[in-house]
């Protein structure tokens, strides 16, 4: 049999718990059906389901939102505009952004105020970065690594101060490799704002740690979200690495000759999903 060493800090995270509390807390209080989230609250298409089976409807757009209808706002928070449609339309809103998120669009809010310009490290696709984009008072640019940055700074600049930030799940040694060479790149200063959430570098750093004392490794979580992705990726740096959502998607065959696997998991996946992965591993 196979020994699995599980990673202390899988699983949820404080923002997607207090998320899902607020969620629970409004479909208990609530008629079925009344209660709806704007986009998907976390990203585990098991936690989803489970919702949908409660009545919970998932919302593409906030002019989908009917009067008086309770919405929830999900853990990676939403632009600005979108809020305001939101409660201009008559919608309950619950604001269930996650805390750290939500210090990030403040702290994007208050640097920029000025007209400064924003340099925001993540996925421009991913709906924190668009909530937190909306936060910024100048112009504002998103990349993803060392070529979306070089074209970033050729773009022509407004006037005023350089302020540096980060999608809060982003790799915390990346962002500071980033940081140390657009110091050599830039005139003017740069402002850093330490956005990246402490639960995604304790997570990382874990994960870097266990995938040096193991075979392999097995992260458990949604494809769609990038903070598991991102922790496969470290992994996967070191180890042969397997990106799964649940255990019936491990295959014996691909741990032949594994004896040590390690095993962690995304801040938005359920500690029972996490638990059924490590008791399919432990019997290959």
């Amino acid at each position: 049999m196979a020994r699995v060493i599980r990673a202390r800090k899988a699983g949820f995270c404080m923002g997607v718990a207090l998320a899902l509390r607020k969620l629970d807390k409004a479909v208990e209080s609530c008629p079925r059906g009344a209660v709806a989230t704007l986009g998907e609250i976390i990203h585990n298409p098991q936690v989803l389901e489970e919702y949908a089976a409660q009545g919970v409807s998932c919302l593409d757009s906030p002019e989908d939102v009917q009067p008086g209808q309770v919405v929830l706002i999900r853990a990676h928070g939403v632009p600005r505009e979108t809020e305001a449609v939101l409660r201009g339309r008559g919608a309950r809103v619950i604001d269930a952004t996650c805390p750290r998120v939500k210090a990030a669009q403040m702290a994007i809010a208050g640097a920029t105020a000025d007209g400064s310009t924003l340099l925001l490290y993540g996925e421009a696709e991913h709906p924190e970065v668009k909530g937190l984009l909306s936060y910024a008072g100048g112009p504002r640019y998103v990349f993803a690594d060392t070529e979306e940055l070089a074209r970033v700074l050729a773009a022509p600049k407004g006037g005023g101060e350089i302020v540096l930030a980060a999608q809060t799940t982003q790799d915390r040694r990346q962002f500071e490799a980033l940081r140390a060479g657009l110091d050599q790149h830039m005139d003017t200063s740069v402002r850093v704002l330490d956005t990246i959430c402490d639960a995604t570098r304790q997570r990382q750093e874990e994960a870097r740690k266990l995938s040096e004392r193991v075979d392999a490794m097995v992260v458990a979580g949604g494809r769609s979200s990038g903070n598991t992705r991102r922790l496969a990726e470290l992994a996967a740096r070191r180890v042969p690495t397997f990106l799964v959502e649940t255990a019936e998607e491990l295959k014996p065959e691909n741990f032949a000759g594994f004896s040590v696997i390690g095993l962690t998991a995304g801040a938005s996946t359920p500690k029972r999903l996490v638990d059924a992965v490590e008791k399919r591993l432990s019997g290959f």
